[in-house]
């Protein structure tokens, strides 16, 4: 039901904008490092979704969390349980890009979007860093922050006394194709 409700939005997100100066992913990666005493580990998703519209700086990127994989099948069933990703199965950015960004330009340009990012039942207010750059190919556009699992209502899970870190390197990188009109 929410995927159908977000597939829906998405779809009325990208047609409201397809006058506009408007990109889609075509390819997009999450990607998070988490760490516990002695040992890291990360976990990828390549089920990325964002839209940015250059007109008026909107940003918008999700992710189903089901689709994270640590590459340890017991692992990723203990995240999905402690994420609860049956009840929450999203997480969503949205914002502005407050920054300047010249898409005329092809070099690699520093960039600064804030709004909220909603994980878990839950919304805070980021700020978030990274690198858009025009291409031939599409836009393409990297960030990364940290983010604490205290912050949205998530206890870091534990194997006896050893707990995972409550922060998490999140990073994304992905690919936007412009949306025809």
């Amino acid at each position: 039901m929410k995927r159908t409700v977000l597939s829906a939005f998405f779809v009325l997100f990208t047609s409201s904008f397809c006058l506009a100066q408007s990109f889609k992913t075509e390819e997009g990666k999450a990607t998070f490092y988490s760490k516990v005493p002695l040992h890291s580990f990360e976990g990828n998703s390549e089920n990325l979704t964002g839209l940015i519209n250059l007109d008026d700086g909107t940003i918008d990127f999700y992710i189903d969390l089901e689709t994270l994989d640590t590459g340890n099948g017991k692992r990723d069933k203990d995240m999905k349980l402690t994420l609860e990703t049956k009840k929450y199965p999203f997480a969503e950015f949205f914002g502005k890009l407050v920054s300047d960004f010249d898409p005329e330009s092809f070099s690699i340009q520093d960039v600064t979007v804030r709004g909220t990012f909603k994980m878990h039942g839950e919304e805070q207010e980021i700020e978030v860093n990274g690198t858009m750059q025009m291409r031939e190919d599409g836009l393409f556009i990297t960030a990364g922050w940290i983010l604490s699992l205290l912050d949205y209502n998530i206890e870091p899970p534990k194997i006896l006394f050893i707990k995972v870190d409550q922060e998490q390197e999140i990073k994304i990188e992905a690919l936007l194709k412009p949306v025809d009109g």
